[in-house]
């Protein structure tokens, strides 16, 4: 039987962020050889959007966080390239002052999204902590210093930023899952529709994977398509958040990475945080 996925251009959704542009560069401007599959034009989105869509099942292949991940596991899988996961790049809790953190209830705090790894982080750490407000991502940072919440879950690049706006770490949070589980902290994956087959998966890992070696061997090549996504972001924030969030793991999760990820969706699960499934989270 023919899959009518194969008869379409292949829809792919990431971030603007620099990791996921470096990432994706090679392969969207034909560096990279995709054989038989034809891709429509790339939709960038901040990652709650694109873990929201996910939960529509939009697209065929997507940046989601392993906490959306979780949720749609019936659907996705992850590839073994294009993820970020490491030691030392997880959200930070920060606030204008240091706050007790024994009484959390107390406290308004700022999330990424619902379906975002920092807010899956912050539940396990403080689950008490039940006033949340969803922001995006790059307004975290101001809300919490002009005191609209007591707090903030902030994300990407604004752990090389926070303290130039007078703000305090409260918790490390990705150093805090470290040191609980001994794993490095599952952040975000490049998810692949199930219904797409193993072999066009296997080609669209492959081609992701080329793409990040390309992009290594040829990092003034992509600059400018980066640069023309992160905006305001000057470049040697940009060149701190690829070397954080781009590393070996994004190459390939390794044994090290999917024990990682499998231990990040059995406490989500314990917790009642995701749904119990059975889904593998690779195709093979």
């Amino acid at each position: 039987m023919t899959n009518p996925a194969a008869a379409r251009p292949l829809t792919i959704g990431f971030s603007p962020c620099p990791n996921d542009t470096f990432i994706f560069y090679a392969l969207l401007h034909g560096k990279i050889d995709l054989p038989g599959i034809e891709l429509a034009a790339p939709m960038l989105a901040d990652v709650e959007t694109l873990n929201c869509w996910g939960l529509e099942h939009r697209l065929d292949v997507s940046k989601l966080s392993f906490h959306a991940l979780g949720h749609v596991l019936d659907e996705y899988c992850v590839l073994s390239a294009g993820s970020a996961l490491g030691r030392g790049c997880g959200p930070l809790l920060v606030a204008r002052r240091f706050l007790d953190l024994t009484t959390p209830e107390r406290y308004r705090v700022a999330i990424p999204g619902r379906l975002t790894t920092a807010a899956f982080l912050l539940r396990l750490f403080l689950p008490e902590c039940v006033d949340l407000v969803e922001m995006r991502f790059d307004t975290i940072m101001a809300a919490v210093q002009q005191g609209h919440v007591d707090a903030g879950v902030i994300i990407h690049e604004s752990r090389f930023t926070y303290q130039q706006m007078a703000l305090v770490c409260l918790q490390d949070l990705g150093q805090w899952w470290e040191q609980r589980t001994g794993h490095p902290i599952p952040l975000g994956c490049i998810a692949a529709r199930r219904s797409l087959g193993p072999e066009r998966i296997a080609v669209i890992d492959q081609a992701i994977r080329d793409s990040i070696t390309w992009a290594f061997a040829h990092p003034d090549g992509c600059l400018s398509y980066i640069r023309a996504h992160a905006q305001e972001l000057e470049d040697r924030v940009v060149q701190e958040h690829i070397g954080l969030y781009v590393n070996d793991f994004s190459k390939d999760l390794g044994v090290e990475g999917l024990a990682a990820i499998d231990a990040f969706l059995d406490h989500g699960r314990a917790a009642g945080i995701l749904p119990q499934s059975c889904d593998k989270v690779k195709s093979h």
